[in-house]
């Protein structure tokens, strides 16, 4: 027996799958497919916060530094105020990797309910359903693999 992917909830082998607390042997499953619901609106407005929160540090940074040159203030006044400018700007560096490893998790996750479906002599039956994109790859390409006509005995 060749077990193709496993984890807490899943179980996907040469002979069976275990899935949603349901239990197949692979000649029962006569079609799976998948559907993916609507985009999650909160998921995509959290992703846009985060570019705004990197971005922010750099516009005041700039913003200070143009205000600085723009203005006739004294050369002490400019210098510091060009200064603080690079300082904020460069205040973003640290922030802005934390930030990212966010967003790239937010695009793991993925922005959409996903779910598995399969067809059994009693009818359609749901498998799976996630909003983990990156979770949901790695189980349906191992029961493509499982369900392949070659691997079945």
């Amino acid at each position: 027996m060749t077990t193709y992917y496993r984890d807490p909830d899943v179980l996907i082998t040469s002979s069976g799958i275990r899935m949603n607390g349901r239990e197949f042997r692979l000649p029962e499953l006569l079609q799976v497919w998948h559907t993916r619901g609507s985009r999650s609106w909160s998921v995509i407005v959290k992703r846009g916060a985060l570019g705004v929160a990197i971005l922010m540090p750099l516009v005041i940074g700039a913003l200070a530094i143009g205000i600085a040159l723009l203005t006739h203030m004294t050369v002490t006044h400019t210098i510091a105020m060009v200064i603080g400018g690079v300082l904020v700007g460069l205040a973003v560096v640290p922030v802005a990797d934390l930030l990212l490893e966010r967003v790239d998790r937010s695009y793991d996750a993925g922005s959409r309910t996903i779910e598995i479906w399969g067809r059994v002599r009693g009818g359609d039956v749901l498998l799976l359903r996630t909003t983990n994109a990156q979770r949901f790859g790695r189980i349906y390409r191992a029961l493509q693999r499982a369900m392949e006509p070659a691997m079945r005995r």
